[in-house]
């Protein structure tokens, strides 16, 4: 009785929300999806092949290949081997049923899950032939071509990929997963095809993208009308967006600019249950609420909307869900959501999900992109170097499901809770099957789409977006170039840059300066602009250039008064010793399963007297804490919550 009296409550209020904005728009005389001035991106993301990881971002994809990202389809066969649900076993009326990894009593609701596994396979693929592109995996390549070309010749004579049967696609009134199936496919298709560079590729997709919008005409159809507001599989199909940017980004073709913001439009018209409708981002007070991986991708969403039409209501959509975000993002850069935010602010006790970080890394890239604005490579940094590095298990190929910064406990239930009997998510396995086979694939993305965007251009202008080991091949003026970025950043702030040119070639390239950076050192002159360091010159066959990054340890309070600390690119933390419990093995040699409880829990507060953190070695500070057992000072080692287990980030202060 009360979910229903919440349930209606809600669409009361969404209604009432989108009543108020649709009145707003008539007072003012503006539509807010009116196109106005599109906008042009600032900097463009490289081909998938001109780019190549060195050191540790190498290491890791190795460990990946090696791990769950090379081996999770015969993790779960069942999942990803058995059930070709673009092809042979495509839905239709007659199946009720399906196996997808979640552990859940029997129920009708199931058949709204029937499309989880080809988020699963998509995903999976799509991290997959990335990391082999960007090892050169010469075995791994062979296989995701064999993978790629058999899912191009399920493509119907009409252009139609995806994982319905006729029967069935597009004539839909409530959950579906046609547009996210695409999605993610076709995310995996177009990196498949900046690697290839093989035309019949682009014309498959084309042509599939093609098919959907003549089943969803623009500005005269539905596609997220749903009789209930909770439609995850429908909702999550507004990444289809994704699709529709990386088609303009390669084309040009303005059509696919104006579909994005058709599909924003018309997700925002909708009752549905998420927060990145117009109404909702329209009220800046109105608290994030919804499935946190939705929240978060949709991000990406309503930024391509805002730039296929330059409408100012909206970049106060964008400016106000920036805001939102802002409120609900813990320490790491990990953004809250258990499996839903709830109205919750940021706290470092927080669980954020896996997938979440790839999503919201993926909207600080895009921001970034648009704007050139280098706080956006800040943000995606310090997601990726925290939160991401801290959730992913150091030595092991695992990752957590759910985590927070301030982990006690990795038994399953949050810090140690044991109430929900089927709470799992909270440890170490390198597949997470009882819960939903998402959070692995996605931790296989992300890596490769940070390796990526490490480099893009502005014109003829070559750009160091996000740092760390790589090399960059590239064409500029029609002259070949190339530069090696060696270092161990973040694990050290120097950046030692080789710049090869087959032949003289006069350009700038632009290397970030990160927000932390106090002052910089260079081998070479430069120029600093808008946060970028600018090196311009008649660049010969081979030319050095040294960059030195120097930083402070910073104090931060959050607004729970508690503190915690930062050095350079680097929350800082102090680790707790655990014991390991491994509860399941796989057939891969290494790949288990594994709880941690800790060997003794201390929890410490910090003495609001109390002086900095000093430096005892690179990248490990000691500093003495109140003793929360005993009230009594000890002095403790703080380091960097990268490739920590049970830790502790934030100290209340007393």
């Amino acid at each position: 009785m009360l979910k229903s009296i919440i349930y209606y409550r809600v669409i009361i209020i969404t209604i009432c929300l989108l009543a108020k904005e649709n009145l707003h728009a008539q007072q003012e005389g503006t539509d807010p999806f009116e196109i106005i001035n599109p906008l042009q991106a600032a900097f463009h993301p490289l081909p998938l092949n001109e780019i190549k990881p060195g050191g540790w971002l190498r290491d890791e994809l190795q460990k990946n290949m090696n791990g769950f990202t090379g081996h999770l389809d015969s993790l779960v066969p069942d999942l990803i081997l058995d059930d070709d649900i673009y092809g042979k076993y495509r839905l239709s009326k007659n199946i009720k049923s399906k196996t997808v990894g979640a552990v859940a009593e029997e129920g009708d609701w199931q058949a709204q899950y029937l499309w989880w596994n080809s988020e699963t396979q998509s995903n999976w693929l799509d991290g997959y032939l990335r990391t082999a592109v960007l090892l050169q995996d010469k075995g791994q390549l062979l296989k995701a071509e064999r993978i790629i070309n058999r899912l191009l010749s399920t493509q119907d004579p009409d252009g139609y990929i995806g994982i319905y049967d006729k029967d069935l696609r597009y004539k839909f009134d409530n959950e579906n997963g046609e547009l996210w199936a695409k999605a993610t496919l076709y995310r995996a298709l177009l990196g498949w095809f900046e690697y290839k560079k093989e035309n019949n590729i682009l014309e498959a997709v084309e042509k599939a993208v093609q098919n959907v919008m003549k089943a969803y005409p623009i500005n005269q159809s539905y596609p997220f009308y749903s009789q209930n507001p909770n439609a995850g599989g429908l909702t999550h199909g507004l990444a289809f967006t994704d699709v529709l940017e990386q088609l303009y980004e390669i084309t040009k073709k303005k059509v696919y600019m104006d579909y994005c913001l058709f599909m924003y439009k018309d997700f925002s018209k909708q009752v549905l249950n998420e927060d990145a409708q117009l109404a909702k981002l329209s009220e800046i007070n109105l608290p994030l609420k919804g499935h946190g991986v939705h929240t978060y991708e949709h991000l990406r969403s309503v930024i391509a909307a805002y730039y296929a039409s330059g409408n100012p209501a909206l970049k106060k959509a964008v400016s106000n869900f920036l805001s939102k975000i802002n409120r609900v993002t813990a320490p790491s850069g990990g953004p809250a959501g258990n499996e839903f935010i709830l109205g919750k602010t940021a706290d470092a006790s927080l669980g954020y999900e896996y997938c979440s970080l790839q999503e919201l890394m993926a909207g600080w890239i895009s921001l970034l992109g648009k704007s050139a604005d280098n706080q956006y490579a800040d943000h995606a940094e310090h997601l990726f170097f925290n939160a991401a590095a801290g959730n992913t298990h150091p030595t092991e190929s695992a990752i957590c499901y759910l985590k927070q910064d301030n982990t006690f406990y990795l038994t399953g239930g949050d810090n140690g809770d044991t109430t929900d009997k089927h709470q799992t998510r909270y440890r170490y396995s390198p597949v997470h099957k009882e819960a939903a086979v998402c959070c692995v694939p996605n931790a296989g993305r992300i890596v490769p789409y940070y390796i990526q965007n490490m480099w893009m251009k502005e014109n003829n202008t070559l750009v160091a977006t996000l740092l760390g080991p790589s090399e960059v091949n590239t064409i500029i003026h029609n002259k070949t170039v190339s530069i090696k970025e060696e270092t161990t950043y973040p694990y050290e702030n120097t950046i030692r840059f080789t710049i090869n040119c087959n032949q003289p070639n006069t350009f700038s390239l632009k290397i970030r300066k990160p927000g932390w950076a106090v002052s910089v050192q260079s081998t070479l002159p430069y120029k600093e602009e808008n946060g970028f360091l600018i090196f311009r010159q008649l660049w010969g066959k081979q030319t050095s250039l040294r960059v030195s990054f120097h930083t402070e340890i910073v104090k931060k309070e959050t607004s729970n008064n508690e503190v915690y600390f930062e050095s350079g690119p680097f929350v800082l933390c102090h680790e707790i010793k655990a014991d390991q419990e491994i509860t399941k093995k796989y057939s891969v040699p290494g790949l288990f399963e594994s709880i941690y409880q800790p060997v003794q829990l201390k929890i410490y507060q910090y003495d609001k007297d109390q002086t900095l953190p000093e430096v005892t070695h690179t990248n490990t500070f000691k500093i003495s804490m109140i003793n929360s057992s005993t009230g009594k000072k000890d002095e403790i080692k703080l380091v960097p919550m990268a490739k920590t287990i049970l830790r502790q980030v934030t100290f209340k202060i007393k």
